[in-house]
């Protein structure tokens, strides 16, 4: 069996005990096409056909039937080195995290030094970029995500809600005014994401403030966003995890309160073993040690005043 795909020998075994490509799919969470396209992938590689195709399903041939007993000791052997590892207490090894630019890089780096000191043999990826790693394809051991993942062999847990709001920098807003109204927010340089880059629905917030918001300063990542308002150069819709962790930047119109969730999804063949288990528990901790500054309640400065016979939204 030299030369084969571990994962197709896991599509393999799908669909020998299920039967049914559609079947196999799910379970494997994948389409039935896909299932299929690797499955003759396996079959060409090794000369030889694997399963008759009957109206019933898929049946084994000889030949599938010596395959599959093959494949179910690899599985068992895989089976067994996951158990070694799960009752290793030490933390070895590299661990790698997808996670959000803007958690990545306000929230999780600043606290992973006491994880790293804790455990000094376990080297950790921090992937905090535009976009995702795939769990499901084991692309990463573990994902913070936008939104909860609805297919693919995963554990999948909700981490905590954060919620978003309005910042800018008090000379930015001196200079513009008291704006104690979302009615002001159309005449000022507003800064968003380009259209064309976001990468996810939840990163849409302005629709959600007022119809007609047009933001005249945009970029892809929300790093510069931040940095865009920080410099003075209009407000931002940030996470309170950054507005609030940036002491050169205020939050103005509190009513204007975003939320949104992070998923945390880890492969259910990893999710057991150490290292990825001491990372979520750590999260998970730190992120419940941190309610105040996820839910914008630990904001330090909210600039309200107005003119007289200004309304308020």
């Amino acid at each position: 069996m030299a030369g084969m795909n571990w994962d197709d020998l896991q599509i393999f075994l799908a669909v020998a005990r299920h039967g049914q490509l559609v079947k196999a799919g799910q379970s494997m969470g994948m389409d039935a096409t896909t299932i299929g396209r690797k499955l003759q992938r396996l079959e060409r590689s090794i000369g030889q056909t694997l399963f008759e195709h009957r109206r019933t399903g898929h049946v084994p041939t000889a030949a599938g039937t010596a395959m599959l007993a093959h494949a179910e000791a690899m599985e068992r052997a895989a089976a067994a080195i996951h158990a070694t590892e799960a009752t290793d207490s030490s933390l070895s090894g590299v661990l790698r995290v997808s996670v959000s630019e803007g958690f990545g890089t306000w929230f999780i780096a600043p606290r992973l030094a006491a994880l790293t000191r804790d455990h000094p043999d376990l080297t950790i990826e921090l992937v905090a970029n535009s976009g995702f790693l795939n769990p499901s394809k084991k692309e990463a051991d573990v994902a913070i995500l936008l939104a909860r993942p609805r297919r693919g062999p995963l554990t999948v847990r909700k981490l905590t809600e954060y919620h978003l709001g309005l910042y800018a920098t008090p000379p930015f807003i001196a200079a513009n005014g008291p704006i104690t109204s979302v009615r002001r927010l159309p005449a000022l340089p507003l800064i968003s994401y380009i259209p064309d880059f976001i990468y996810a629905p939840e990163l849409k917030y302005l629709d959600e403030i007022a119809a007609d918001l047009h933001p005249r300063l945009r970029s892809s990542s929300i790093n510069a966003q931040a940095q865009l308002a920080a410099s003075g150069a209009g407000i931002a819709v940030l996470p309170c995890f950054i507005g609030d962790a940036d002491v050169r930047l205020a939050r103005l119109l509190p009513a204007v309160d975003i939320r949104r969730s992070f998923w945390l999804a880890a492969h259910q063949d990893s999710i057991g073993t150490p290292r990825v288990r001491a990372f979520i528990d750590w999260l998970v901790a730190a992120t419940q040690a941190e309610r105040a500054l996820l839910s914008g309640h630990g904001c330090r400065v909210v600039l309200s005043a107005s003119r007289p016979g200004e309304a308020t939204d």
